[in-house]
């Protein structure tokens, strides 16, 4: 339940949006089918950065389905669908991530990174942020 949050929820995933060496500076993201998205994000080594999508399918705690484009000022290629599957397992949740059709492989091998990126900054939130719920529900306890 805390992964899907994680993409539920506009304050949490601006925190982790993006790779490593960015940080997202507007988020306009909601999950309701048929929805439109757009974020900006910033590096020093690539300036900003703006991309949008619409969401497609929303399935509570299981899967999450948007388009993904990069806006024409940001090397805007093609459409991709990125599809995002949660499955519990045991304490943990395994979180899938899929995006296709790419112009080419070379298109394709550029995203690998950044998502690769994205992922590590949303696992160590991730991470930090169960410490923090765990530790307000031992401090509602006493």
């Amino acid at each position: 339940a805390l992964m899907f949050r994680l993409w539920e929820s506009p304050t949490h995933m601006i925190r982790w949006w993006g790779p490593e060496q960015f940080t997202t500076t507007h988020l306009d993201w909601e999950l309701t089918p048929g929805k439109a998205w757009r974020a900006t994000m910033v590096s020093k080594q690539y300036g900003i950065t703006n991309m949008s999508g619409v969401v497609r399918e929303v399935d509570k705690n299981r899967r999450i389905v948007f388009t993904f484009a990069w806006d024409a000022d940001s090397g805007r290629d093609m459409d991709t669908v990125i599809t995002v599957t949660f499955e519990a397992r045991g304490e943990k949740t395994l979180q899938t991530f899929h995006q296709t059709p790419f112009s080419s492989v070379a298109a394709r091998d550029s995203h690998v990174g950044g998502w690769n990126s994205l992922i590590n900054k949303q696992q160590l939130y991730a991470e930090n942020l169960a410490i923090a719920e765990g530790a307000n529900e031992e401090g509602k306890a006493r």
